[in-house]
């Protein structure tokens, strides 16, 4: 008998979207602290070509969580099974690469039913069986743009001597979840149906944070005998800091090298700084995903015996060298990524993906904590960036953990400072050198095209990227700035620009915004959902100097631009100097902030303002026959 008939989708649910999830069937069954099951049915019809990847699905396993099965099935448009999945079909492939980078006992099986005419209904089934109950299954059908709901519901069971604990997230308003009782079994269901396709809207929040979402977390877990309470941050750091208890031992050797490192070192920030460049110079970063390895860490002796490690491993050895320097550091953990929202700190759980060095320090009797990067072979001394400042991190003391502040880099730190000197001949070409300081988080992207790649892929990164109708890249170069607090990038280029300012008679229109231009943003199309969301907060200073040909003089200089607002200021001047040049000088602050989804359309309004002063000509006069 036919199912899933594309016909049956309300035309609600088929607007604006690549595929439709029919059923979304998810069971959590937590069978004691340390081992739960989760069953997964989902049934999701594929539109259009763009929606494709939907006919795909992707299980992870390991050792500590195994799959039961993966079962497939794909329906033609009116419903009836073209094929049913069969266990030939499904891909088995281990996560490491031969490079030696990564370590994982992690495996993913793969099935593949897309069909090349759509539209298409796919249906999958898969059980993991899993022994770390550290990790609760979260719940989001709709985590991907281009996809509507049609029906999707979370059972989960739990021993009453089990509690669950939940954060409902972005829920529509009037779901609720259901919780009964029976046999001494908590049982809780959540219900969600006809939710349009999601759109990833301009300056909003990732789209993961913006649908619905019910996020589990355990009361008391198990991992491999080694059990422990989320309960609060304390509780949940000090299981982390008990499993990596005493394995901070360094060999008699390193302990040597260490004291001869900083006999003569005349403050504690010295000797972390001098221990830090001893780990940058002798280790590597590799990834370490073993059963219990995700969580404890390579002893410090094996990082020093063999020169890498994972992030645990090596903040673990540098937290080891920094003792044996005399200076007190703790390991912290922190959800990293330069788009990874903050922890929910009002929800302890394991919501982290990496591992750093905090070393508390004072400066004239004022905190002046220093952290510590422990991956990087290249990053700066003390530096974040974008990766894991402005967010929470988890101390893990003696104590139990802690929730503390990385970092915060605003306008003062993140800062791009250009220098441009224009040079216009008679005929309508012109020549360019341009100097552009990079600091703080404005550099973490030119930090690594300067360590990562080199000279012609970096040559050809910022070609592909410089927004010029017709130019040459006469010359350039990328460098790093000296050490200091923040660290910085200085980018020097040589530009010819024929035909950039063809005269119009005995007049030349010339815009001197040549490199920072910033675009407009197209209107909102239909009612503005998700939050106003700007995660980057940043200082662009610009300053260009046009020399005119012999013969010429301006004649129109845009008048002085200057607004602020709730989303940053910006400001504009044009002056025609003593030695008859013409001087630009622009200034772009950038706040970080969130806001409703109302101010949206401010928002709108001041890109647009900006975009118009940035395009703003001079003209210049031809003042020779």
């Amino acid at each position: 008998m036919p199912k899933y008939a594309v016909a049956d989708i309300p035309a609600t649910l088929q607007e604006g979207a690549h595929a439709v999830l029919r059923a979304d069937d998810e069971v959590v069954t937590v069978k004691s602290a340390g081992r739960l099951v989760h069953t997964v049915h989902r049934v999701i019809t594929v539109l259009d070509p763009a929606g494709d990847d939907f006919g795909r699905q992707t299980v992870s396993y390991d050792a500590l969580n195994s799959l039961s099965y993966l079962r497939g099935a794909v329906y033609d448009a009116d419903g009836r099974l073209l094929h049913q999945l069969r266990a030939a079909e499904i891909h088995d492939q281990g996560m490491g690469d031969a490079g030696g980078s990564f370590m994982t006992d992690i495996r993913v099986r793969y099935a593949d039913l897309r069909q090349p005419q759509t539209p298409y209904t796919v249906e999958f089934e898969y059980e993991i069986v899993s022994d770390n109950t550290l990790f609760y299954p979260d719940w989001q059908p709709q985590e991907e743009e281009g996809l509507a709901v049609q029906n999707a519901t979370f059972r989960v069971t739990t021993p009453a001597a089990l509690p669950l604990r939940y954060q409902e997230r972005e829920l529509p308003a009037g779901t609720a979840v259901a919780h009964t009782t029976a046999s001494n079994q908590d049982i809780y269901e959540w219900k969600l149906a006809n939710l349009p396709a999601a759109e990833d809207e301009e300056a909003a929040p990732p789209l993961y944070c913006t649908t619905p979402r019910v996020v589990l977390a355990p009361s008391t877990f198990e991992v491999q005998g080694h059990k422990g309470t989320a309960a609060s941050w304390q509780s949940f750091g000090q299981w982390n800091y008990e499993l990596n208890a005493g394995r901070d031992v360094l060999p008699p050797a390193t302990l040597a090298k260490v004291a001869a490192l900083v006999k003569d070192a005349p403050d504690a920030r010295t000797r972390a700084q001098r221990v830090y460049e001893m780990l940058q110079g002798s280790t590597r970063y590799i990834s370490v995903q073993l059963g219990l390895g995700g969580w404890q860490t390579f002893p410090a002796s094996s990082v020093a015996s063999n020169g890498y490690g994972d992030c645990k491993a090596l903040s673990n050895y540098t937290k080891a060298l920094l003792a044996a320097a005399g200076v007190p550091a703790y390991v912290a953990l922190v959800g990293a990524g330069a788009e990874h929202p903050d922890l929910r700190a009002d929800f302890p759980s394991s919501q982290f993906n990496h591992a750093i060095v905090c070393v508390p320090m004072t400066k004239a009797g004022r905190p002046d904590t220093l952290w510590l990067e422990c991956t990087s072979q290249t990053d700066a001394f003390g530096y974040m960036g974008s990766f894991t400042g402005n967010r929470h991190a988890l101390l893990l003391t003696p104590q139990g953990g802690q929730l503390v502040a990385t970092p915060r880099y605003g306008t003062a730190e993140n800062r791009r400072e250009r220098r441009i000197d224009l040079y216009l001949d008679a005929v309508g070409g012109a020549t360019a050198t341009a100097r552009t300081l990079r600091t703080g988080q404005e550099q973490d992207l030119y930090a690594q095209l300067l360590h990562e790649l080199g000279p012609v892929e970096q040559k050809k990164y910022v070609t592909d990227r410089l927004k010029l109708p017709t130019f040459t890249l006469t010359k350039f170069n990328l460098a790093a700035t000296a050490p200091g607090p923040t660290p910085g990038v200085v980018e020097t280029l040589g530009l010819t620009l024929p035909g950039f300012a063809m005269p119009s008679g005995k007049r030349v229109f010339v815009t001197p915004n040549l490199l920072s231009r910033l675009p407009a943003l197209p209107a909102q199309v239909g009612e503005r959902q998700a939050a106003v969301w700007l995660p980057h907060a940043s200082l662009q200073a610009d300053t260009v100097r046009l020399h005119l040909p012999p013969g010429f003089r301006p004649e129109t200089l845009p008048s002085p631009v200057q607004f602020s607002t709730a989303y940053g200021t910006y400001a504009s001047q044009y002056q025609a100097l003593l030695d008859g040049t013409v001087q630009y000088i622009r200034r772009l602050e950038l706040k970080r902030a969130q806001m409703p989804r109302t101010a949206y359309t401010g928002y709108l309004d001041f890109r647009r303002k900006i975009s118009l002063a940035d395009k703003a000509q001079i003209v210049l006069l031809k003042t020779e026959s």
